[in-house]
């Protein structure tokens, strides 16, 4: 069975090394790094770029795929929606696999936001000390609209094009922090402490991206939290939707395409 799997998260690489073994994957992801992940977990051959709904389309088609498995992250909107359009203009089964939610508890340090460009905001006006971005280089543009550079650092995966960005947008070498986590809440506060962070801005991207030991650093320190919410995609809804590894093999089985 050849099995298209969205991946370049960890959930997706769990899931190309499961399923690889009884089956042909072909993986897709945005960067070299989830590219080398991907193969590493047995897919056999591995994409490493942004698809339109028509690459995908085309790719369907000329590989003969049966099934697409859209494991990309949570905050990934329109990579789900080319997705599930590919998949029913393509007549193939789908199935979304997204990490569970957390509950973010009620606390007065917490901010809870939808968008990156209303954390920047609220930002620049509770805060006048350092802010440590923990939401990814993709929206960083969006923090450093309403908030100076000289105050913004950001850990990202050590890989060079995210280091590339982070200085094409004006950050300084030593406010770019390259670590491959997730991490601990011991060595998240030691983070936070040692570049006098006030204020911390994150996205609500499951247990699986470490949101639980962030949050848990800084409000032990004492330190702001700004939480981007997950979005709603309303296009998945009726559609399958799992959010563990057996639902997934259990779905899997169901279709007799495991």
């Amino acid at each position: 069975m050849i099995i298209l799997v969205m991946s370049g998260t960890r959930d997706g690489t769990e899931i190309i090394t499961k399923l690889s073994k009884k089956n042909y994957i072909i993986a897709t992801t945005t960067t070299n790094h989830g590219s080398q992940l991907s193969s590493a977990a047995g897919a056999q051959e591995v994409i490493s770029q942004r698809l339109s709904k028509e690459d995908l389309l085309n790719l369907i088609k000329d590989k003969n795929i049966k099934l697409l498995i859209d494991a990309t992250h949570p905050f990934a909107v329109e990579a789900t929606k080319n997705a599930l359009n590919s998949a029913k203009h393509s007549g193939i089964k789908y199935i979304r696999f997204e990490r569970p939610s957390i509950k973010i508890k009620k606390d007065p340090l917490i901010f809870k936001t939808d968008s990156f460009e209303k954390a920047s905001i609220l930002a620049s006006k509770i805060n006048k000390g350092n802010i440590l971005h923990l939401a990814g280089v993709s929206n960083l543009k969006e923090i450093l609209t309403y908030n100076s550079p000289d105050k913004v650092y950001i850990r990202v995966l050590p890989a060079l094009d995210s280091v590339k960005e982070c200085l094409r947008l004006g950050l300084k070498q030593e406010h770019i922090i390259g670590m491959q986590g997730t991490f601990s809440k011991n060595f998240n506060k030691a983070l936070m402490q040692e570049y006098g962070v006030a204020l911390i801005i994150t996205k609500e991207s499951g247990e699986t991206g470490g949101t639980i030991t962030k949050v848990e650093a800084a409000l032990e320190l004492g330190l702001k939290v700004i939480m981007v919410m997950r979005p709603h995609i309303k296009e998945l809804l009726n559609q399958p939707v799992v959010h563990h590894i057996d639902e997934l093999l259990n779905s899997l089985e169901k279709l007799k395409l495991s």
